[in-house]
């Protein structure tokens, strides 16, 4: 890709906005870091540090104030502004990219995409998980035909967190959007809608179980999709035991996979994409077969393939610059708020949603 790189304005620098959108947007050809927004002072040096030809400002004012020298703004804020400030900087005339959950309700998310259809622009949601190695692998499986008719999914993001980090993501406070239901589990529910389409019903159980925790931080999700496929997915950070990160069994032969994907743990070393990005040992391949367990030898492995959270901003940086599809769009990430609020209501009630 040739020519100026477009100006990309972050408003965030946490977690989200250092570890994973920083590095991503600069390692993306057709993409320039031009401006970091943190009221932190911390962050504001640590932005400077990592890119030292970054305008840091302390609100997105300030940024907003620049639109016309901006081409895109990416919204790495606290999940409570995302929906303030994607709609603040679709008003100013510029494309949006919102890291996950887009909002806090499916309402809010259409509303969003309804929004950016009538400015003409690009909103675009971070569901960077659609590139772990492990998922692109499944991802291939089932698309080559390998498990046959898939019948069960189950998918976990588990942790061993025994003592509350505290901080907006552990907030009781429902305005805060926190809990391991819209965090990790935006990531579950996305992945399980990529694969196997829409949902019809969902079950859920959503616990508090460590001492000072305030919001759900184990918790269970059933999701029965339109073509039959069931779904499990746990996400919790009381797992004193982790389980497969994958187990999917169809008639043909099941896929069990261990461990996380490697790119979260680069970036927050401070590894940037390059040769090699994304591969994990053969050690930790995971295996297919049928009849016998993993763990005692059974199935033959299969190659990972590499993960390629680079492969998002490419994409945003080509549908910007020449019209390419957008890589996940709101219209997406509001189904998959379809099944949370179902399954918040769900625990809640302690019955099954029909949707």
């Amino acid at each position: 890709m040739t020519g100026t790189p477009l100006r990309v304005g972050l408003v965030g620098y946490g977690l989200a906005g250092s570890v994973f959108h920083a590095p991503l947007i600069a390692a993306t050809d057709g993409l320039a870091l031009d401006t970091v927004v943190t009221s932190n002072p911390e962050r504001q040096e640590q932005a400077r540090a990592g890119f030292p030809d970054v305008t840091v400002t302390a609100t997105a004012d300030d940024l907003l104030a620049r639109a016309d020298e901006l081409d895109l703004v990416v919204i790495a804020s606290p999940n409570k502004t995302h929906v303030p400030l994607a709609t603040a900087a679709l008003e100013a005339g510029l494309p949006v990219v919102v890291d996950k959950p887009v909002a806090g309700t499916a309402a809010e998310a259409r509303e969003l995409a309804a929004l950016a259809e009538k400015r003409g622009l690009l909103l675009s949601v971070f569901q960077n998980r659609r590139w772990d190695n492990d998922f692109l692998t499944l991802r291939r499986l089932v698309a080559d035909g390998e498990l046959g008719d898939v019948w069960r999914f189950e998918s976990r993001f588990e942790r061993w967190r025994p003592q509350p980090k505290g901080g907006w993501r552990e907030s009781g406070d429902p305005a805060e959007i926190g809990g391991l239901l819209y965090d990790l589990g935006s990531h579950l529910v996305d992945q399980a809608l990529v694969l196997f389409g829409p949902a019809v019903s969902v079950y859920a159980e959503a616990d508090v179980r460590r001492p000072g925790a305030e919001t759900d931080d184990d918790t269970f999700i059933a999701v029965t999709h339109a073509n039959g496929v069931r779904s499990h997915l746990y996400a919790s950070a009381t797992t004193s035991q982790l389980g497969p990160r994958f187990r999917v069994l169809g008639s043909k032969a099941g896929f069990v996979k261990y461990g996380l994907d490697p790119q979260e743990a680069e970036l927050r070393e401070g590894g940037r994409p390059g040769p090699g990005w994304g591969e994990e040992p053969e050690e930790l391949w995971g295996r297919l077969g049928a009849g016998e367990s993993p763990l005692t030898g059974g199935g033959s492995p299969v190659r990972t393939l590499p993960g390629d959270y680079p492969a998002y901003y490419a994409a945003v940086s080509k549908a910007l610059i020449d019209g390419g599809p957008n890589p996940v769009t709101a219209v997406e990430a509001a189904a998959a708020l379809d099944v949370l609020e179902a399954a918040r209501r769900s625990a809640r009630d302690g019955v099954a949603v029909t949707l």
